[in-house]
């Protein structure tokens, strides 16, 4: 499946997309953040696409003027997430190519896969979480309308061997109705 936005174009990954992937994905700013180590090689990137990137609902975030895959959104079903194990209920994760920050990208993707989730999927609740100090996360989670739902001590980070505090946020298809609705009255 292939999703659009006004400037972007949300699709499967594939094994061409290893060198960009490679070009964002080895910054060490943007993987740590996430809870995953810089890549090594444009061979490490492709092994992720072919073993990371393979849920039904994970797509590669490009731009609609070249195709390039710059990032990536998932939806996180059922079996994939720890955050809940129903059925209609899913975690949704991101990140973006640090020369793409601050030009609302992420927020774009994010919208149009909560819309897939809740309209094509009947989602009843997207959760997500980010570390402790990912301020960019939690901007993009704010202005997704997603509402902070707890904190968690001691997360295992497993890919980085480390141990972060959490912060779990939620949006409820309930409350994006409303907003849907409030963003179409404006």
């Amino acid at each position: 499946m292939t999703l659009k936005t006004n400037r972007l174009i949300l699709r499967p990954w594939r094994e061409s997309d290893a060198e960009s992937l490679y070009e964002y994905a080895k910054d060490p700013l943007v993987g740590p953040a996430a809870g995953w180590p810089p890549h090594k090689n444009v061979e490490e990137s492709l092994e992720v696409i072919r073993n990371v990137f393979t849920g039904k609902e994970c797509y590669a975030v490009c731009l609609q003027e070249d195709g390039r895959a710059i990032g990536a959104v998932e939806l996180k079903l059922k079996g994939k997430t720890d955050l809940t194990d129903r059925e209609d209920e899913c975690e949704l994760g991101y990140w973006i190519g640090r020369p793409f920050w601050g030009r609302g990208c992420i927020p774009e993707a994010v919208r149009e896969l909560l819309r897939h989730g809740f309209e094509d999927l009947g989602m009843r609740a997207v959760w997500c979480e980010s570390y402790d100090g990912n301020i960019k996360s939690k901007r993009v989670q704010e202005k997704c309308g997603f509402v902070y739902h707890h904190t968690a001590e001691n997360c295992s980070v497993p890919f980085l061997g480390e141990v972060r505090t959490c912060h779990v946020s939620l949006l409820t298809a309930e409350n994006w109705k409303k907003i849907r609705a409030e963003e179409q009255e404006d």
